[in-house]
């Protein structure tokens, strides 16, 4: 089958089973919608396109991956219960994972039968995710490699992580401990896999500005999960965190912008026409820019996906997806305010158009953070890529048992 029958069946499948507007609906009903689409696209051999096939995936290329995305674009898809698993949980796990865990969570992760959240940030640890304090202390039996665990072993883990997306409804997810206080911070961590439904699990959900509730706080207390938890090796979390973070800025800021999306290059044209503005040469430029950064971004998420398919990793260069994704949404946001102007902030009762636009804005800020603020992915494209030396890190070599992090006193 070439790129072009892949495209043909792409969009027959999703002519036949894409679900129309979920906007009304109670989150419950959305999420089991959400299931039945995966489902189905798993089924019909359109989950996990790049994916090996031996761990459920499609073993295809790149292309065709970009090809679905762009018959994707079409239509408004309940995707957002699994982008964390599939963009950021799931490659980590084909990185890193053992072949047990390969073969045990990721066939079920791409047909949506199990969902995946990411615990890295605490309420003492954002962009300085490597200040993390929630500790996982082992038990007696097993060994220190993943690979080599034995049966009996436990971790016991304890603390809190803030702003998890989708947490609420995940089985499982990618957590980042510290197991080893005594060596710098960066080599004391840990990432396992969790059972979100274990004892000891706590899910609480945080409002935004939206009025709505995407995110969440995380609590453990006494968690204990199996010593195969472990993704790659106990102590080299921050190189499994860094793998994450590499496909978790890829995920962001390649994301298929939705055709219902009121930022993307489309609606904001018809948003001009409906202002009357469609021929203003100002709005035009700033359209034509949107759409230059538009094609832009998605040739050059095009190149990495190709580039991983051929074994080589995005790394750093994940941070450019990441970071021009975030300036692509303010630049959007402006343009729709130069377009809208006061509409933006105030519409008539019933306007869904113009009630779905402030969402948009108001969720705005959020892209210039989640994943790393911007501050941080300019930090590693100066270091990193274009090679400029490094910030100043006095923290680095100190045991992080002696250092003042959140709500820690040196020991």
């Amino acid at each position: 089958m070439d790129v072009d029958e892949f495209r043909a069946k792409a969009r027959e499948f999703l002519a036949a089973n894409a679900p129309g507007s979920l906007g009304d609906r109670a989150p419950a009903e959305v999420l089991e919608e959400a299931k039945r689409f995966q489902a189905a696209a798993y089924d019909a051999g359109l989950a996990g396109i790049t994916w090996p096939a031996e761990f459920g995936g499609q073993g295809r290329t790149a292309a065709e991956q970009q090809a679905y995305d762009a018959e994707a674009a079409h239509y408004d898809l309940p995707s957002s219960p699994f982008m964390v698993g599939m963009g950021m949980c799931g490659p980590t796990l084909l990185d890193l994972g053992t072949p047990e865990q390969k073969a045990r969570y990721l066939p079920k992760l791409l047909r949506g039968d199990e969902i995946w959240c990411q615990l890295f940030s605490e309420p003492g640890a954002g962009s300085d995710v490597a200040s993390l304090q929630t500790r996982a202390v082992r038990e007696a039996g097993g060994t220190s490699r993943s690979s080599e665990a034995e049966s009996g072993g436990e971790w016991v883990i304890n603390g809190q992580k803030v702003w998890t997306s989708g947490a609420q409804w995940s089985d499982f997810g990618a957590l980042l401990a510290r197991t080893d206080p005594d060596v710098p911070k960066h080599r004391g961590i840990t990432m396992f896999i969790i059972d979100m439904h274990a004892p000891g699990v706590t899910v609480r959900p945080l409002r935004d500005m939206t009025g709505r509730a995407p995110f969440n706080e995380v609590y453990f207390d006494d968690v204990r999960i199996p010593a195969d938890s472990v993704i790659g090796e106990v102590g080299g979390g921050w190189l499994a965190a860094v793998t994450m973070l590499g496909h978790e800025r890829v995920s962001i800021g390649g994301s298929v912008r939705r055709g219902s999306d009121p930022l993307s290059y489309d609606n904001l044209v018809e948003l001009a026409r409906r202002h009357g503005r469609a021929e203003d040469p100002v709005v035009r430029g700033r359209l034509a820019e949107i759409y230059a950064q538009e094609k832009a971004l998605g040739l050059f998420n095009s190149r990495l996906r190709q580039e991983a398919e051929a074994g080589s990793p995005p790394g750093a260069r994940g941070s450019v997806s990441k970071l021009a994704g975030a300036l692509l949404l303010w630049r959007a946001v402006d343009t729709a305010g130069l377009i809208a102007g006061p509409e933006l902030a105030a519409w008539e009762p019933g306007d869904a158009a113009a009630e779905e636009m402030a969402i948009a804005i108001n969720s705005t800020p959020a892209s210039s953070i989640a994943g790393g603020s911007n501050q941080i992915q300019r930090n590693i494209i100066g270091e990193r890529i274009l090679g400029l030396p490094k910030e100043p890190q006095v923290d680095r070599d100190v045991p992080f048992r002696e250092l003042k992090v959140g709500t820690q006193r040196p020991a």
